[in-house]
């Protein structure tokens, strides 16, 4: 159990300093308040997963810990849900409520179909 929650936490932290750097770039080079960058990390990290997923069931490709450490870890650590509700009632607070329609509508949807395109590429090739 204790290698598990190693192999988990390593990925975690390796996802979450890609985050904020990413997201930090992204944000940094944008006029607007829109949050771009936690948005355009939050739909990389569920294609990526959706790309895990389907290569893990084409085939054994990724063995259970580096599955856990991609997933779990650095997926789980990449994307943000809690950044994603803070940003947007930040941004309710600022009566910018096209602005959270907005990002929310486009999280959830683009989350939905990067994380499917993802899990399609695989089973593609």
């Amino acid at each position: 159990m204790l290698k598990t929650l190693l192999v988990i936490g390593s990925g975690s932290f390796i996802g979450g300093v890609a985050r904020f750097l990413i997201s930090r770039h992204i944000q940094s080079n944008l006029i607007s308040s829109f949050p771009l960058g936690t948005l355009m990390v939050n739909i990389l990290g569920c294609f990526i997963i959706g790309l895990i997923y389907g290569l893990t069931d084409r085939s054994n490709i990724l063995n259970p810990e580096l599955k856990m450490f991609l997933t779990v870890g650095f997926c789980g650590g990449f994307t943000t849900f809690s950044t994603f509700t803070s940003e947007n009632i930040s941004m309710l607070k600022e009566g910018d409520y096209l602005y959270v329609a907005l990002y929310a509508g486009l999280s959830l949807f683009l989350g939905l179909m990067a994380t499917y395109a993802g899990n399609l590429i695989p089973k593609a090739l």
